[in-house]
């Protein structure tokens, strides 16, 4: 049986692809679950209408994502951190301080679009990228100085 997903799947496909599987998988599972539809040629011209949609606000996302990044790139963020010797931190500064950090400077940007490798510990200047969208990555610029 062909069907037609309505959701990305990891083992069968990204949405709006028609993928040909066993009948009772697809009538036991994905279509109950709102996974998929059986692929009609009625399905089929609804499929062509909604492709066309997604491509528009993937388009639409994307750019306002790119908007974003240029925004987050201009800025740049300081922290006062007690440091010891050698300029080691007294702790860290993690995702959720650039968040609040962002949030502050009116950024709606979740922690987890943040991608921080490790929190950082000493004292300069740090690049970390920040996420928007699949096809957009903003460098956000982070200064970490002395109390």
């Amino acid at each position: 049986m062909e069907i037609i997903l309505k959701k990305d799947t990891p083992s069968l496909g990204r949405m709006g692809s028609v993928v040909r599987i066993a009948d009772g998988y697809a009538r036991n599972y994905l279509i109950p679950q709102g996974v998929g539809i059986e692929a009609t040629p009625k399905n089929l011209k609804l499929l062509q209408r909604e492709i066309k949609i997604w491509e528009k606000r993937a388009q639409l996302q994307k750019e306002e994502s790119q908007k974003l990044a240029m925004e987050i790139e201009k800025l740049s963020l300081s922290f006062a951190k007690k440091a010891g010797e050698e300029d080691r931190l007294f702790g860290s500064v993690t995702s959720i301080d650039i968040e609040e950090s962002l949030k502050k400077n009116g950024f709606q940007i979740d922690r987890k679009k943040i991608h921080l490798e490790e929190p950082i510990k000493a004292l300069g200047v740090f690049t970390v990228p920040v996420k928007l969208h699949a096809e957009v990555t903003a460098n956000l610029k982070v200064l970490v100085v002395k109390e």
